[in-house]
């Protein structure tokens, strides 16, 4: 409940914010959005947001000092992501005749976060899929979302798996008690699938816990809370309102941006996106936290099937019903997510200009319920150990027999960490040296898992043609590169032989048709 007279006053508030001629720089007209906490009056060039004066069972904005301290929060909290987006916290007064005004004498009535507008269509949410696929927009967009976890706040305090176990008994709760939205045998599925996860990552969580992956994350990190400016990725909107439910494991953190491509079948994305962040935070703790994700998509998932069913009961006819049918999809998708593939490893080889990243990031990226394979390519894994950019070539002595050993080994490291943790792993190498194929090979073997080794062919024309022609690429392999690798030659290949001396087409074709690929 809030008071009679806070609520008089917030409408008159709005009223006057909703009129043209109350802003210094009037607008032709005002365009109001409004959600279940907040409301947004656009106003030419610039945006002013007022929280509602309500009090639901996880908000109280129902004074008007609880509102400007939210207020202060959303600008604390928002603006190291987006300091272009945010410009400052303004109150609305009330004058001594009675009249209210956007920053003017008076006593504070109301306090508004004032941001600069931008173009809806701008919103991630609206912009076309091929748009977000791009591999520069996925690398913006992984390199915007590692730079808000690296620089948010550590949380010591934070029990990962009694968080878990806590949203798992509320989701159990919440479905249980919509049987007409949710079966009651796929309810008790779920409960039970949830957690028998939890306890498979429980130990994983804990580990990153306390390695301080507990962190005051965005907290509603969704394809609408992300914007493009100035052809950048701005995140915006985070979770202000509850440090609990903010204060998360970085990964649960990225599992909600994963769960929303994917359910808007931008599965692409998804692994693209994934491969993209994990290859940046170069951290095996993240790899290890790999174990936790299909919960974490589950429990993301589940979350929207639990908000959308409320939703519903609120609504009427045909909007009510398209709420639940909405609701019902979520929820399978957080059953599917809880069902993820076995581990599988994949090895891909072959000398320069065989094409064997095209093929890799094919075969990672076909669709799947959840993320496709993770992939770990030796030329990105050697400008990473060197710290240079992925574009930067790196001098000739970079690439000794010692420091070609090193990578090999970070490769491997990677790989059967990830595979430990159940991820499916595709390794794109040259793999010229059998040692180096049997290395792989073993990996597989001492893990139990699926191993199916890709050898490419083509001529050296063509070969010593693709790589000249290659822009802005991590191999630094040139065409006297290739010569050389063709006189050394590679010795006992006891891989699947593959002709990628075509299209990258022919390639993938001629690759998973002997193969099933999960």
């Amino acid at each position: 409940m809030t008071a009679p007279t806070d609520k008089k006053t917030q409408q008159k508030v709005i009223a006057f914010l909703s009129d043209p001629a109350s802003y210094p720089e009037p607008p032709q007209e005002v365009e109001t959005h409004e959600t279940h906490g907040a409301m947004v009056f656009l106003a030419g060039e610039h945006a002013y947001k007022i929280k509602k004066s309500v009090k639901l069972p996880y908000l109280d904005f129902s004074t008007l000092e609880k509102r400007e301290a939210i207020c202060r929060r959303e600008l604390e909290i928002n603006r190291p992501a987006a300091p272009g987006l945010y410009l400052g916290l303004v109150p609305i007064t009330q004058q001594k005749d009675g009249s209210l005004a956007i920053d003017g004498p008076g006593e504070p009535v109301e306090w508004a976060v004032h941001m600069q507008r931008f173009d809806q269509a701008a919103l991630f949410d609206r912009l076309p899929g091929e748009a977000i696929t791009d591999r520069e927009m996925i690398e913006a967009l992984a390199r915007a979302v590692l730079a808000s976890h690296r620089q948010a706040k550590i949380i010591r305090s934070g029990n990962g798996p009694a968080r878990v176990e806590k949203l798992i008994a509320q989701l159990s709760a919440s479905f249980a008690r919509s049987p007409g939205i949710f079966a009651e045998n796929e309810a008790a599925e779920f409960t039970a699938a949830a957690s028998a996860a939890l306890l498979h990552a429980r130990y994983c969580l804990r580990y990153r816990g306390r390695r301080g992956y507990i962190r005051r994350c965005h907290g509603d990190l969704h394809l609408r809370n992300i914007v493009l400016m100035d052809g950048h990725p701005v995140l915006f909107d985070a979770l202000e309102f509850d440090e609990e439910l903010a204060s998360i494991d970085t990964l649960y953190d990225l599992a909600f941006l994963l769960m929303d491509l994917n359910h808007r079948k931008m599965t692409q994305a998804t692994t693209r996106l994934l491969n993209r962040y994990l290859s940046l935070s170069g951290e095996d703790a993240d790899l290890f936290g790999l174990k936790a994700l299909p919960l974490f998509l589950a429990l993301r998932a589940g979350v929207r099937a639990m908000v959308t069913a409320d939703l519903s009961r609120q609504k009427t006819g045909s909007d009510a019903e398209t709420a639940c049918k909405s609701a019902r999809v979520y929820f399978h998708e957080a059953l599917q997510y809880l069902k993820p593939p076995a581990a599988r490893l994949i090895a891909v080889g072959g000398f320069s200009g065989t094409g064997k990243t095209t093929l890799a990031a094919a075969l990672a990226e076909r669709p799947s319920p959840g993320p496709g394979y993770l992939h770990i390519r030796t030329d990105v894994e050697r400008k990473a150990m060197f710290n240079v950019a992925e574009s930067d070539s790196l001098p000739p002595d970079s690439y000794t027999q010692e420091s070609s050993d090193a990578v090999y080994r970070r490769v491997l490291h990677k790989a059967y960490i990830a595979l430990k943790s159940g991820q499916r792993v595709i390794v794109d190498a040259v793999f010229a040296k059998e040692a180096e194929r049997q290395a792989v090979e073993d990996i597989a073997w001492k893990l139990d898992v699926p191993f199916t080794g890709l050898w490419l062919e083509a001529d050296e024309a063509t070969l010593a043609a693709r790589v000249t022609a290659r822009r802005n690429d991590a191999s630094d392999a040139t065409a006297d590169v290739v010569r050389l690798q063709i006189q050394r030659g590679a010795q006992h290949i006891r891989w699947r032989r593959v002709d990628a001396g075509g299209t990258a087409e022919d390639t993938f074709k001629a690759a998973t048709k002997s193969i099933r690929i999960n």
